[in-house]
């Protein structure tokens, strides 16, 4: 648990491709959290997802934030807030990585279950986006996490590779 917050060494981070890297897998990894809830709806039809409701809660008319694809109407609003929340995680991710080596544990997938509880656990609820986990059915947990997961370990790959890539260097912790 000591080493649990190690530093690497200042000279060897590069925060310029960190930063690049989450940008590129946040919002690549928003796609792939997105076919995952088309795989497995995270909720019951009944309920508004988190990202609408809160634009409600803002007395935006959600029905001003759509357009038609494919004969399909669908709504950018809520996929923006996707997005950005993607992107905005996972350089928060990408720039911790460079400095906490720990934070990449299990390719990041740990990572992803604390913004998982985070916001799942706790401040969803908080902020009456939706219900406690206790009261939420196994289904929408079940892919929650499966989702989160897939989007974090999307995220590491991208910032791996493009880290690897563009510095032609191993990660911190290696040099």
């Amino acid at each position: 648990m000591s080493n649990l917050f190690a530093r690497t060494e200042p000279a060897s981070r590069s925060f310029g491709v960190a930063f690049f890297a989450g940008i590129m897998g946040g919002l690549i990894s928003a796609f792939v959290k997105s076919g995952t809830e088309g795989i497995m709806p995270p909720r019951t039809p009944d309920r508004v997802p988190p990202p609408i409701q809160m634009i409600q809660d803002m007395g935006i008319d959600i029905h001003n934030m759509v357009y038609t694809y494919s004969d399909q109407v669908v709504n950018w609003g809520g996929s923006l807030i996707h997005i950005l929340f993607s992107i905005v995680w996972a350089v928060i991710y990408c720039m911790a990585a460079e400095i906490f080596p720990k934070v990449k544990l299990w390719q990041g997938m740990a990572f992803g279950i604390g913004v998982t509880i985070l916001f799942h656990g706790i401040m969803l609820p908080v902020m009456n986006l939706s219900p406690a986990p206790w009261n939420l059915p196994f289904d929408e947990l079940f892919s929650e996490l499966i989702g989160t997961l897939l989007w974090m370990w999307t995220i590491e790959i991208f910032r791996r590779d493009l880290r690897n890539r563009l510095t032609k260097k191993p990660d911190p912790e290696f040099q």
